[in-house]
Formats: structure tokens, C-alpha cells, sequence
């Protein structure tokens, strides 16, 4: 018996051993393949100019493939167990300091993350041409914050816009029109990766000119290497700039705070992460945590799915959302080759029903890297995301004041928080949002608002505490002009003509 059970388990062990030779012989042999296909498309590109931007971007991709499928031979996962909230001396509350200089601002740019389009919202180009409030985009809103800024302290702060190769072209032509205003626009494009055949895990593109769709842009996190591929950022250190401010341009909240810009020249972080309290419109943002004692982010395509609920707790997390990041400490990383970002899988499906694969990454994984990272528990005013035409409804509404491209809480307003807005599919595009609302409903004194169905709302309509619209299949429901709606509940069908 005793030989028998040796046997056994001299087998299991020799098994064990096959499938890790096995798993490392796949790898390797698709590692060379992919490695092959790219070369084979870096050499078919004529333009030198070209064919230098395009390796660059395929040696990055290759290094995130080759990672990606030795994490997957080794089935590395995080550890659950050794994740907690934040410590305290990791995350520090916001303070308004008195006596900045503002004269630190010539120290400063601004980027802006401008590579997404405007489709899910149900329109044509880049998503920052959305007109928003008073016939302003969001790019209309960001410049005139930043040219305010020059104006009013009398200084230089550049602004960036990251784009990608889906809205690079359209953004050339649109930010024309600032070319007579006090504002240094930059932009450079993030890279631009193969999807990958979730089978075969080769490329699906087969030439660098392939079509738009066999590509994609992999995610915020790829500033690093965009920044220094491009050589702007080198040009920034050369021009005297220390520290970038990097945001969503659909977050009208992220306005440049000298305080945190003092916060973070005084205790000479190199990396700051702003955090705000979780609510039940963004459980699923990512977060920051202490894992194994430094600072981190957590995504939630990175979360086990049986911990999927604690992570989207508003008690234990808190979400994070744009960076300060030193320019000279990002040098040294990229020139010392120590970016190592953890690699979120994005699975998809193409139009023509191809199971393919992006590889992504973001940001604020790399809080890792840097020296002294911290975060910033900023108020909940600085993170104003439009993701959705229930989000636009908010910023078009009465429960925010505008002035110099900046959104701030009408005072009647300030303690109240945010409202919860859920419109139905019938809003999800802008134009059939637009359509549905004569005018901007009065929502200062509204707490959560739920429409549903063929809805339309009137000229001068109020609506307050808790309202819930539904109109059920087949019926509709049209909100008269100069309704008051407070705490009601309306289902079936409801049509009232004027006559």
C-alpha cells in the first residue's frame, strides 16, 4: 500500500509538472508567434516617421502580452486576504491652505483624457464636443478654465489633450477655434494596440493600415508611455513644468486647486490620487487600498467575483478618480524600465461575432512606482463625471451655477448632496433626451428621480423629493407645463391637452 501511495503521488507530482511544462511551452510558442506577426507589420510600414511611432507602440504592446500570458501560465491572482482600506497616513482629508503662491501654477499642466467617443451617448466624434451647458462643450468648458486661470494669476499653464487614434483628426480641426485665446493647447496621441484573437491570441489586424476596428486605445494608464513616446515629456521638464494634473474630460469637477498642488510640493509626493467617498451611483469605480503596506488601486474587473459585493460596499471603499503626478519621477521610471501595471482583460465581441481580447491598463495603478504617494479626501464637488444623459440632466439643471467654465453646487444645494437620476433607455441618446424635455425641470429640492418609458416633461415642471415616472409598454406619459411633482409616483398613462 505504502509503495502504491508513492507511486500515486509520484505521478501527481509528474503530472503537475506537465501541465506547468505544457502551460510554459504554450506560452512561449505564442508569445514567438505574436512576436513574429509584429515584426512582420513593423517592417511593411514605408514612412520611416511612421514606422519608428508604430514599433514603439508594438514593443509596448508585445512587453503587456508576453506579462499577460506568463500571469495567465502562472494563474497569478491578487490576494484578497491581504487587501484593506487605505491607512490614514495614506489617504489625508482636503485642506483649504491659505497664502498659496500662485506663482506655482507656472509649474503646472493640465491633461485632459480626450480619446473616447461620444457613441454610447448617441453621438458622432469625440465625446468632448458634447454640448453640455449653454451651448458649451466639454472642451469649450475645460479651455475656458484653464484660460481663466492664466488670466487671473497671470501665468502659463499649459493644456493637454491625450487623444486617441479614434479622435485625433476630429480634435485637430475642432481646437482651432482657441487660436486666439490665452491658452497653450498640446496634444499627442496614446498608443494604439492590435485586439487579439481570443483563440489563436494573435493579431487581429494583419497590416498597420488594417481597418479602425482591429485596434483600440489601451486605456489611461498608457500615458506613461505615450507621454514619453511622443517626446512631450521631455519637452515639458525642458520647459521648466513639474507636475501634471490629469483628469477624465467628462469630469467638470477636476479643476485645477492650488491647495492640493501646495499639498503636494510641501510633502514632495510624487504621485497624489484624489478619492471621494463612494455613493450609490459609482460603487463600481475603482479604488484605492493598502495592499501589503504601500498604496494601490483596485479596479473592479480585478476583484474575485465572490468578493465583487464587499468591493462595491460604500462603507469600506472609497473611489478614486484623477492624479497629480510628478514629471521628473515619471522620467525615472520609464528610463529605468520600472512601469509594471496590472493588466485589466477586456473581453469583446466584434460586429462580425470575433471573440477577441484588449489588453488595458490605468492610471492610477501606477501609484506603486512613486515615492511618497498619497491620497486626497476631496469633496464630493470634484468629481462631476458625465457618463450618462442622467448625469447631463444634472449639470444642465438649476442645481449648478457656471462661470468661467466651472460647475459649483447652487448654495441652496450645497448640503444636500447629488440627487440620484436614472433615465430609461428612451434618454440614453442626447438627441432623444433633448427631445423629451421642453425645458430643464426645477430639481434643487430632488432626492432621486427614476423615468421609465415614453416620457416627456413640459416647459417650467418641479420636481422634488422622490419621483418615479413609468410609463408601462403601449402607454405614455406627458408632463404638463408648470407641473410640481413632490414625492409621487406616476404609472399607466397620462396625457392632459391644453385647449
Amino acid at each position: 500500500m505504502a509503495t502504491l501511495a508513492a507511486t500515486n503521488n509520484s505521478s501527481a507530482r509528474q503530472r503537475g509538472a506537465s501541465s506547468i511544462d505544457f502551460k510554459s511551452a504554450t506560452t512561449g510558442v505564442a508569445a514567438k508567434t505574436m512576436r513574429n506577426e509584429l515584426n512582420r507589420m513593423v517592417a511593411n510600414v514605408d514612412d520611416p516617421a511612421k514606422k519608428k511611432i508604430f514599433d514603439a507602440e508594438m514593443q509596448s504592446f508585445f512587453l503587456l502580452f508576453n506579462r499577460f500570458l506568463t500571469e495567465k501560465a502562472k494563474g497569478e491572482k491578487i490576494d484578497w486576504e491581504k487587501i484593506n482600506p487605505p491607512k490614514t497616513e495614506q489617504v489625508r482629508p482636503y485642506q483649504v491652505l491659505d497664502g498659496v503662491d500662485p506663482s506655482i501654477l507656472n509649474k503646472l499642466a493640465v491633461l485632459k483624457l480626450n480619446g473616447g467617443l461620444g457613441t454610447t451617448m448617441g453621438c458622432v466624434g469625440p465625446k468632448s464636443i458634447i454640448e453640455v451647458r449653454e451651448g458649451m462643450t466639454f472642451l469649450d468648458l475645460s479651455v475656458r478654465q484653464i484660460e481663466h486661470l492664466n488670466e487671473k494669476y497671470n501665468v502659463n499653464v499649459p493644456f493637454i489633450l491625450m487623444n486617441s487614434f479614434n479622435t485625433d483628426e476630429d480634435t485637430a480641426r475642432i481646437i482651432q477655434k482657441y487660436q486666439n485665446h490665452n491658452i497653450n493647447i498640446l496634444t499627442f496621441n496614446q498608443s494604439r494596440y492590435p485586439r487579439v484573437d481570443k483563440e489563436s491570441l494573435l493579431p487581429v489586424p494583419r497590416e498597420a493600415s488594417s481597418d479602425k476596428s482591429n485596434w483600440y486605445p489601451p486605456g489611461h494608464g498608457d500615458i506613461f508611455d505615450a507621454l514619453q513616446n511622443s517626446g512631450l515629456l521631455d519637452k515639458l521638464i525642458a520647459a521648466g513644468k513639474e507636475y501634471i494634473f490629469v483628469s477624465n474630460v467628462d469630469n467638470l469637477g477636476a479643476i485645477v486647486d492650488l491647495s492640493i498642488l501646495q499639498t503636494m510640493i510641501d510633502t514632495k509626493a510624487e504621485y497624489v490620487m484624489e478619492v471621494t467617498d463612494k455613493t450609490k451611483a459609482d460603487i463600481k469605480g475603482g479604488t484605492i487600498i493598502d495592499y501589503e503596506g504601500k498604496p494601490r488601486l483596485l479596479e473592479v474587473a480585478q476583484v474575485p467575483k465572490e468578493h465583487v459585493d464587499e468591493f462595491c460596499s460604500t462603507r469600506k471603499f472609497k473611489l478614486s478618480y484623477w492624479s497629480g503626478i510628478n514629471l521628473k519621477a515619471i522620467k525615472r521610471i520609464m528610463d529605468n524600465d520600472e512601469l509594471n501595471l496590472e493588466i485589466i482583460v477586456n473581453n469583446k465581441v466584434t460586429d462580425n461575432g470575433q471573440a477577441v481580447i484588449q489588453l488595458e491598463t490605468a492610471i492610477g495603478a501606477a501609484i506603486k512606482h512613486f515615492d511618497s504617494a498619497i491620497g486626497i479626501n476631496v469633496p464630493r464637488s470634484r468629481f462631476l463625471p458625465v457618463k450618462s444623459c442622467s448625469d447631463l440632466l444634472l449639470i444642465k439643471s438649476t442645481l449648478y451655477n457656471l462661470q468661467h467654465g466651472v460647475l459649483t453646487m447652487d448654495k441652496s444645494r450645497e448640503f444636500g448632496g447629488t440627487p440620484v437620476v436614472k433615465l430609461g433607455d428612451q434618454f440614453k441618446k442626447v438627441a432623444n433626451f433633448e427631445k423629451r424635455f421642453k425645458s430643464i425641470p426645477n430639481i434643487k429640492e430632488l432626492d432621486h428621480l427614476t423615468v421609465s418609458g415614453d416620457v416627456s416633461f413640459g416647459k417650467g415642471v418641479r420636481l422634488a423629493g422622490t419621483c418615479i415616472i413609468v410609463a408601462t409598454e403601449g402607454n405614455k406619459i406627458a408632463i404638463p407645463d408648470g407641473t410640481n411633482l413632490e414625492n409621487k409616483l406616476i404609472t399607466g398613462n397620462l396625457s392632459i391637452i391644453d385647449h
